[in-house]
């Protein structure tokens, strides 16, 4: 059996283009989808709470799981991880396309898998420390952060972290490694910045010349 899996994060976000990058895939690999799973929730939440922990229990040798890119499949290292060595166990294979990796049961996907999943918590790891060191040396420099008086609240997943966003893009983080480190779409953080004047600011000379166009 091949399935295909899509999540997304909020309502916003569709799924279409999820499922047009696995269906052109399989197309072009000569493969069928027999089932699609999909569904609306953050990457954080465990497997076994979605709908990919049904998907998880019901897979079996030989069975191949397709999903956009591994991050589809959870946010954290240990996530990822638990998931693939539960595929790994019953001899199900995992494909996704953006990354290009073809995990299954041979010790060169073992490692593999690991040491992507390593490496993107390092990255969070990392700036989330960096962050926090900016930050304290604003404040010890009698900088005032927070969000303006006066200024509205729109209650959002990434209000209260302005401060945050102007330290990282200040110091040449790029949108995609913040989205990551807010677990937010990186459309998502980029609209939010723009509604509190942070796109565009501050950006180091070094930047990619493809961070100063609008998403």
């Amino acid at each position: 059996m091949t399935y295909g899996y899509i999540r997304v994060s909020t309502d916003r976000q569709t799924v279409e283009n999820q499922r047009f990058e696995i269906s052109r895939f399989c197309s072009a690999q000569g493969l069928s989808i027999n089932g699609w799973i999909e569904e609306t929730i953050s990457g954080t939440k465990n497997y076994d709470k979605r709908k990919l922990g049904q998907l998880l229990e019901r897979v079996q040798a030989g069975d191949l799981i397709i999903c956009a890119e591994l991050s589809r499949l959870g946010r954290s290292l240990f996530m990822i991880m638990e998931i693939l060595s539960l595929c790994m166990q019953k001899g199900c294979v995992v494909w996704t396309i953006k990354d290009g990796y073809r995990l299954g049961e041979d010790i060169q996907s073992k490692v593999l898998a690991f040491a992507f999943g390593l490496s993107a918590e390092i990255e969070r790891d990392l700036i989330s420390q960096r962050t926090k060191e900016a930050l304290d040396r604003k404040r010890a420099e009698g900088v005032k952060l927070g969000r303006p008086v006066g200024a509205l609240s729109k209650r959002v997943k990434l209000t209260g972290k302005e401060d945050a966003i102007r330290v990282l893009r200040e110091e040449g983080t790029s949108w995609a490694q913040i989205a990551r480190l807010f677990h937010v779409d990186r459309s998502t953080l980029v609209r939010f910045s723009k509604t509190r004047g942070l796109w565009r600011i501050c950006l180091p000379k070094h930047s990619d010349v493809s961070e100063s166009v609008a998403g």
